[in-house]
């Protein structure tokens, strides 16, 4: 649900030799991002396109097969248009989303469809769909209503395609289950009043007349009451007794068919690079070691006398970096935004004209979601982006984690990146709201080294909490391959994190079982933010005093998010025109 799926464009072989090339390329586009969303109504909305929001994505097994047959038509399509008519522009365009279709293209022998759901996402989550959903209209609630009433045929077809993978041996691991089976639970209420999908109908604008909010809400619980509730229970069942059985011992995706040629089309992916998951593995060792070396240092200077380990233990349980309120948690949260907000003129020249709020990650999942998410602005600017924090077990959110995770999640890091792509309305939809991983993670972590340039930083716990993140990442490269490509056990990598990073147990957990249940994303983040580093370090030395951080920064991201080999020929381009302008 959380990736937009293509549609073919038809045009005659004479259509194609009279048209222009840039023509047809932009009609391609159009088309396939039309088809995608039709095709992920819940994406859709999430965007703010509200055409979809009365219906879910046909997950039956035959569409997403022939959706995988249209993504290669289009790779096809694509091909058919002469490259070399196109503008610049363009010929990046053309590269960009031959790039996105290929890797479709490529993954499409794997069956990963069968596992529709991982820790944070999946009809367990669905619910909270409705917290990015403008709720104004009678029709905004009726799309909502409809929604839930339609529930039972999107959850026979999420059962029936896992009832396949349970044939063909793509089934998910028991670990992933066992929390999923929690959120599930969560759905399961005696009161319609007390579910999340009743949230909307608590508050309703006064435009809508009393005697229609009334209507509107017995309408909502009769839904959830008949046919909600009844889901979430015959998919607990089904999970109970049909599915978690079959389910794999196995943490790692090498124990899928033909799982480590898988494994090594998820690493080129996220990463965007040619690396394998052994070079992968080495890098994340590598760069354990040096910022380990960072973090020891900061531990004598402020002249503790024990071990590293002891140091980290000190660090998760001392209560001068605990917020026991969660209240308390959430305005630390907020005033820590608006302290960063005024640093950012001094690094960067454009700035997103998209707000961003704080909020809290549901009840629902917070318990096993991770410490932190962003969620982006809806296209159309009805929807402001939000920096989600979780309030559960709020002693377990360390204050020293917290300057570093607002960096990388909100600004400089998530919002600002993706609210300024989004504000490129001269590129084609699937770049100014799609993305690639390395990038766009890549970019986040980076974000965080700004904190020093930004006034952040002053206590050396907050530093050592960003060397902590830093770590956090590095540790991901060496975990994720051990686990999906060295035979690592879960435990193992917990005990590999836990040595190496001041994170709380409870966050470890819920990160090895993240990576877990989406294998290979986790890569990004640390390879991403090397490439960015690289390439400033370069311009720096090439640039010497005319060297402008703002400009910099502004042409990483002055294109949207790019595969790393296109964004190092972008800042390359970019160095030759300021030595050749300023000589």
């Amino acid at each position: 649900m959380k990736r937009l799926i293509a549609a073919l464009f038809l045009g005659s072989a004479a259509t194609l030799a009279m048209a222009s090339p840039g023509k047809d390329l932009h009609a391609l586009f159009d088309a396939e991002w039309q088809r995608g969303l039709r095709d992920d109504p819940v994406s859709s909305s999430y965007m703010g396109d509200a055409r979809f929001n009365d219906r879910w994505a046909d997950y039956t097994l035959a569409n997403l097969q022939d959706q995988r047959k249209k993504d290669a038509a289009a790779l096809a399509k694509l091909r058919t248009i002469r490259r070399a008519g196109l503008s610049e522009a363009d010929r990046l365009n053309y590269d960009l989303f031959e790039t996105g279709y290929r890797a479709r293209v490529e993954a499409a022998p794997f069956h990963d469809y069968l596992i529709p759901f991982d820790s944070s996402s999946g009809v367990q989550t669905l619910s909270e769909l409705a917290l990015s959903l403008p709720f104004r209209t009678v029709k905004d609630y009726s799309d909502w209503i409809r929604r839930m009433e339609t529930l039972d045929t999107f959850m026979d077809q999420n059962i029936t395609l896992m009832r396949t993978g349970i044939k063909e041996g793509w089934v998910a691991p028991k670990i992933i289950l066992r929390r999923t089976l929690d959120q599930v639970r969560a759905q399961i209420v005696a009161d319609p009043e007390k579910s999340p999908w009743y949230t909307p109908f608590a508050s309703m604008p006064a435009t809508i007349p009393a005697a229609e909010q009334q209507q509107l809400r017995e309408r909502a619980r009769k839904a959830i009451a008949g046919v909600v509730v009844p889901q979430y229970r015959r998919y607990e069942q089904f999970f109970g007794q049909d599915y978690l059985p079959h389910a794999r011992e196995t943490v790692g995706a090498s124990a899928l068919p033909n799982g480590s040629a898988y494994y090594a089309i998820l690493a080129r992916k996220f990463t965007t690079t040619g690396m394998t998951p052994d070079q992968i593995h080495a890098l994340g060792h590598a760069e354990v070691r040096r910022i380990r070396g960072e973090m020891e240092a900061i531990i004598a200077k402020q002249g503790f006398k024990g071990t590293f380990d002891e140091f980290l233990t000190f660090l998760r349980s001392d209560a001068q970096f605990q917020i026991r309120d969660p209240k308390a948690l959430m305005e630390a949260y907020q005033a820590l935004s608006k302290r960063i907000d005024p640093e950012l003129p001094k690094l960067f020249g454009k700035m997103p004209r998209m707000p961003y709020g704080v909020r809290a990650i549901p009840d629902t999942s917070a318990p096993t979601s991770t410490t932190a998410y962003y969620q982006p602005p809806a296209t159309d600017g009805s929807r402001a982006g939000y920096y989600f924090v979780n309030l559960h077990k709020p002693e377990t959110r360390p204050t020293y984690e917290m300057e570093a995770l607002s960096l990388h999640e909100a600004v400089p890091g998530h919002h600002f990146q993706i609210a300024l792509a989004m504000e490129l309305g001269d590129l084609p939809e699937f770049r100014r709201n799609g993305g690639y991983t390395a990038f766009v993670e890549g970019w986040g972590l980076y974000a965080e080294s700004l904190g020093d340039e930004m006034g952040m930083y002053r206590d050396p716990y907050s530093k050592f909490g960003q060397l902590t993140y830093e770590m956090w990442r590095a540790v991901r490269l060496v975990v994720d391959t051990g686990m999906h490509a060295k035979g690592w056990s879960r435990d193992q990598a917990i005990a590999f994190f836990k040595a190496n990073a001041a994170k709380s147990e409870n966050d470890i957990v819920n990160e090895i079982d993240r990576y877990i249940g989406w294998p290979g994303q986790a890569l990004a983040y640390k390879i991403g933010e090397l490439k960015i580093k690289e390439l400033r370090a370069r311009a720096t030395k090439m640039l010497g005093s005319r060297f402008d951080v703002r400009a910099f920064h502004d042409v990483v991201l002055g294109s949207g998010a790019l595969p790393l080999d296109v964004l190092e020929r972008q800042v390359d381009a970019w160095i030759a025109r300021e030595q050749k302008r300023k000589k």
